[in-house]
């Protein structure tokens, strides 16, 4: 057993230039905390009171299609607008007072018709679907926004406001403060080392194989070394890809395979539906080349030692950084065992 596996210490993560304490120790502490109640929620599959179900009318007034694939429209509620402020109204003097205009769309993905799915438990051809669809708006947003930002909460505890199975795309004229973190060390490890950041990452990854959850043959998941949440993972492709758009067919179908495997394990690690909150990180439709960028999705599960009991980001996380008591090697452990048929099949 190495000292990382029992002893108090820091890890940075050299992609966003931060640190992270790492508490082992603490995994033995008692817990009388917040329970989460999990109570098992048998959905049909179609909703007549649900605004994403197709025919139904949204919130907004708008009727949905009658939908058989995965469906798109804007979100009846979107957090940024077409048309943004003029730059006069956000002039100020002072350094203290800085703002700026905006202009963005967003978007909402029915992955599915079905009330009573999620990708988890979708066909390999329903994700590849998804996945395509995901292709399709990076392509048609990119050519008119810097930043795309595809995601989904998955959960009532992520803030999910709908079990209906969907996510989200948020494009935006600015780089937000994420990805442009990203931006910076990634570019910066180029220009140092001349390679491309999070490929050499992988290439030492896969190497020690003790962080890795599943290896395809196009896509990698793996718990970073510097993982903040207690079963945090990042998708990687094996290949350099900048942007979602510039993945093949083949490419496209195994990552749809390799989204179902983890996916499914997330679900069985604790035998319910998994809540998280997923997204993909890719080159900003900036006009330039970045090179310096691999294409990498998050995934950021708040669930901690059962289905009842969540990681909080509060206190010393709020006010200090970041923190976490499992090892990202204990939780990398723990996944890759986990088998990767769904429990609700095995039944």
């Amino acid at each position: 057993m190495s000292y990382l596996d029992e002893k108090p210490h820091r890890r940075f993560n050299p992609l966003t230039g931060e640190w992270v304490l790492v508490s082992p120790h603490r995994t033995k502490r008692p817990w009388l905390g917040k329970v989460e109640n999990t109570e098992t929620v048998n959905l049909p599959p179609y909703d007549p009171k649900c605004y994403l179900c197709p025919g139904n009318e949204r919130a907004g007034g708008h009727k949905n299609p009658d939908y058989t694939e995965t469906f798109v429209f804007v979100n009846d509620f979107s957090a940024l607008l077409p048309e943004g402020g003029e730059e006069e109204l956000f002039t100020d003097d002072s350094e203290f007072f800085r703002s700026e205009p905006v202009k963005g769309e967003c978007r909402v993905i029915c992955f599915s018709p079905r009330h009573d799915l999620t990708l988890s438990k979708m066909s390999l051809e329903a994700i590849k679907k998804v996945v395509d669809v995901w292709q399709e708006q990076l392509a048609e947003l990119g050519e008119k926004y810097r930043w795309v930002q595809i995601f989904e909460n998955r959960g009532e505890i992520m803030g999910a406001s709908n079990p209906h199975p969907h996510g989200q795309i948020w494009a935006s004229s600015f780089l937000p403060s994420e990805p442009r973190k990203e931006n910076e060390q990634q570019r910066i490890f180029r220009e140092t080392h001349g390679k491309v950041f999070l490929l050499s990452y992988l290439e030492e990854e896969l190497a020690r194989e003790e962080r890795i959850v599943i290896e395809e043959e196009h896509w990698v998941v793996l718990v970073p070394f510097w993982a903040v949440w207690p079963f945090e993972t990042m998708l990687l492709p094996k290949r350099h890809i900048r942007q979602l758009t510039e993945t093949t067919e083949r490419e496209k179908k195994n990552l749809a395979r390799t989204l179902k495997k983890l996916l499914t394990k997330y679900d069985n690690l604790f035998e319910t539906s998994f809540p998280y909150t997923m997204g993909w990180h890719g080159a900003p439709f900036d006009g330039n080349a970045n090179e310096h960028w691999q294409l990498h999705a998050h995934f950021y599960p708040p669930l901690l030692r059962s289905a009842t009991i969540r990681k909080f980001m509060v206190g010393y996380e709020m006010l200090a950084e970041p923190q976490r008591d499992i090892t990202p090697e204990k939780a990398a452990e723990r996944l890759k065992k986990l088998s990767e048929i769904h429990y609700s099949e095995r039944k």
